[in-house]
């Protein structure tokens, strides 16, 4: 400890080994020591004691829609990573779509870089897009740096990302494979949805009815036995149909490479509290019955989903209107998700452990940054959430930093107060002031 520079100390440190008083040493942005609470502070190091309020590592959320550049007015980099930083978030992924160029060439994954580089408070990523036509395209996508590649079973919703039928899903899962990359996948079976009835309107109960569980099942089995085939790495995104549990279990038993994340928003929020209109509440997959729910906090609990991410997705609020059918189908969670997920997991019995094991230590090693991101741990990178756990907040959208404010999660009483959040060992924002950018651009490293 004795060239730390900072020393930063709690009586409720998350560390992998449990929760305990410690003090945390950091020099040049990197955790050089976990150490009892009470251990002396070199001379010349800055000391900051946050007394009970806990110490977690910074969340790590790799599935975010930042939509920078081309529908910047849906979002950006300079908002989206406020809001995260806000939120205690302090490393995203981007997610391909929605962005004007999509992430599926190497020049288009530069566009995005440059637009970045200057406007991120936070770490930020990049997956690459897995299309019909850009096979080619991926191994180099993979050498610039990108931590996988993201593909549809069914239509995205843009049309400069279509999405991938069985026989082109194999082609590129095979080309993948080849350098051993990452597919993650959203998994719904377009012939179930054009089966499903689609009557349109502002009932939620019709919604739901279009967007069936078998759709997620089916894509989820086809999937699995192509990785299987293959023996080839995917991820299952937004996971919201608790039937596909018992395929997702059986085939890690069997030795799939896979994984399956689901999202605040599914774990929080149930069909039945949803009001007919509130697109705010529109997703897809949808959010379901709270009987589901319960079944996706059990496989949380035991590993058959490993963990959870916001799939932030905004839009204008003029794209929410009240025909759940054309509305737009997303729900902006970066700033919320920490709370949301906390308030939630403590009235189940979870600990604080639990939400940084699922929001950060595996989502860090989904993408390979888990010797850099993910734990308070000697060697990581001194990326840090600051909680008070059992203080409560209501949710007023006038308070986000989404650069739309619309939010599923109006009114509601959450537990859980950021008090500050930190990023390479430099406080980025506390109590709503915010530094000037100071987030990096992450590549995938060999």
């Amino acid at each position: 400890m004795s060239d730390a520079e900072l020393v930063l100390r709690s009586t409720r440190v998350i560390t992998p080994e449990g929760t305990r008083a410690a003090s945390v040493a950091v020099s040049a942005g990197t955790i050089t020591a976990v150490l009892p609470y009470d251990a002396p502070v070199p001379a010349g190091a800055r000391r900051e004691d946050f007394g009970d309020d806990a110490l977690l590592p910074g969340l790590v959320d790799t599935h975010v829609h930042v939509n920078d550049p081309g529908r910047t007015e849906w979002e950006g980099f300079w908002t989206a990573t406020r809001a995260a930083a806000a939120g205690g978030i302090t490393t995203l992924v981007d997610m391909p779509l929605n962005s004007l160029p999509p992430t599926t060439t190497v020049d288009n994954l530069r566009v995005k870089q440059e637009v970045a580089v200057d406007k991120a408070h936070m770490d930020v990523g990049f997956w690459g897009g897995a299309l019909p036509d850009n096979v080619k395209d991926l191994r180099p996508l993979h050498d610039a740096g990108v931590f996988g590649f993201k593909a549809f079973l069914s239509p995205s919703g843009v049309d400069e990302f279509p999405h991938l039928d069985q026989e082109q899903l194999a082609r590129s899962l095979a080309e993948i494979t080849s350098f051993d990359g990452l597919l993650i996948v959203h998994a719904e079976d377009p012939h179930h949805l054009a089966a499903a009835p689609q009557h349109g309107g502002p009932r939620y109960a019709d919604f739901l009815a279009s967007r069936p569980r078998d759709a997620e099942d089916t894509a989820i089995a086809q999937l699995i036995t192509q990785a299987k085939r293959l023996h080839a790495r995917v991820h299952v995104l937004h996971l919201s149909s608790s039937d596909a549990l018992p395929l997702i279990a059986e085939a890690k038993r069997d030795g799939v490479r896979i994984t399956v994340e689901t999202c605040p928003h599914y774990l929080t929020l149930t069909a039945e509290e949803v009001p007919d209109g509130a697109s705010e509440f529109k997703c897809c997959p949808p959010i379901r019955e709270s009987a589901n729910q319960d079944l996706l906090w059990q496989a949380l609990a035991d590993g058959t989903i490993d963990c959870v991410v916001t799939d932030h997705s905004p839009s204008t609020a003029d794209l929410k209107t009240a025909d759940f059918a054309t509305a737009w189908g997303g729900i902006s969670g970066l700033q919320l998700s920490l709370p949301a997920v906390w308030t939630e997991a403590r009235k189940r019995g979870h600990g604080l452990e639990d939400v940084v094991r699922w929001m950060s230590a595996r989502t860090a090693a989904l993408v390979g940054l888990d010797k850099r991101k993910g734990a308070i741990a000697a060697g990581r990178d001194a990326d840090f959430a600051v909680l008070a756990p059992d203080e409560t907040f209501t949710v007023d959208p006038a308070g986000l930093q989404h650069r739309n404010r619309v939010t599923a999660y109006a009114g509601k009483t959450l537990y859980g107060v950021v008090r500050s959040t930190w990023l390479h060992g430099e406080r980025v924002v506390a109590d709503g002031a915010f530094t000037d950018p100071k987030g990096r651009l992450l590549t995938r490293t060999p």
